[in-house]
């Protein structure tokens, strides 16, 4: 089997249309989500001592930071105007605007609250290797594909508003150290991010008009999950087996 047959989910026989492209980008969905990892369970369950859940939150610093960057990057592949406005306001979502809060800013809190420093949180010192990997792999596949697929890659926006909503009130529940104002980074993307994700659903499948396009998107798709999944395989693999590499986060002892 060569590697495009590894890496390509794409329905066996060619998607023929946009509405058969939007029912393969959520089978996508329904199957790779890193929301079935089974680290998410555990953290959402109230599996997690508070180390392993400063770890997950340190690692995921490094990927919500690099939002605003892969998305500066989006735009510069547009001469539309329209879609680089369109885009535009993601980065305010991240970085917040003079005067208004962001998401760099409520995760912040969250670490904060979580009793991380936040220059250390900021420095990204401490986060592990594959972290670091695969949220670079995602500023260079939208820098690197066509903008299409750069477009495509976001698509895990469709996923996020349930995650976020069994991660609040999972987290909530279990865990005597959260409380809800250090999880206002999640309540405001379950605002944020269906309005996002329906763009970009709009965009590929008028934008994806032949069925290698559209083979194209799925495997974009495809991409940002393994992306997404590979964080949690390393943090799962450091903190609840216990194989921490050298220079990462070691939480104190309980």
């Amino acid at each position: 089997m060569n590697a495009k047959t590894d890496f390509s989910l794409a329905a066996s026989a060619p998607l023929q249309s946009a509405e058969q492209l939007e029912a393969q980008l959520r089978h996508i969905g329904a199957t790779r989500y890193h929301s079935l990892h089974p680290f998410h369970h555990l953290l959402h369950g109230g599996k997690l001592n508070k180390g392993q859940v400063q770890a997950w939150a340190l690692n995921r610093y490094y990927y919500q930071s690099t939002i605003p960057i892969k998305d500066a990057v989006v735009i510069s592949r547009f001469r539309d105007r329209g879609i680089r406005l369109e885009w535009r306001h993601r980065i305010e979502d991240h970085d917040g605007n003079i005067g208004t809060e962001g998401g760099i800013e409520r995760w912040l809190k969250l670490t904060e609250g979580l009793g991380l420093d936040n220059a250390y949180v900021e420095s990204a010192e401490g986060i592990l290797p594959a972290t670091r990997f695969a949220v670079d792999a995602y500023v260079h596949f939208v820098r690197d594909k066509t903008p299409l697929e750069a477009i495509a890659s976001s698509l895990t926006e469709l996923f996020a508003p349930n995650l976020h909503e069994e991660r609040i009130s999972g987290m909530l529940k279990h865990y005597g150290f959260v409380n809800p104002d250090i999880m206002r980074y999640f309540s405001r993307r379950m605002e944020q991010a269906p309005r996002d994700a329906n763009f970009a659903l709009k965009y590929v499948k008028e934008h994806a008009t032949t069925p290698a396009e559209r083979e194209a998107v799925c495997n974009a798709l495809i991409f940002k999950t393994n992306v997404l999944w590979v964080q949690l395989d390393a943090l799962y693999h450091a903190y609840v087996d216990g194989h921490i590499p050298p220079g990462a986060f070691v939480p104190a002892a309980n």
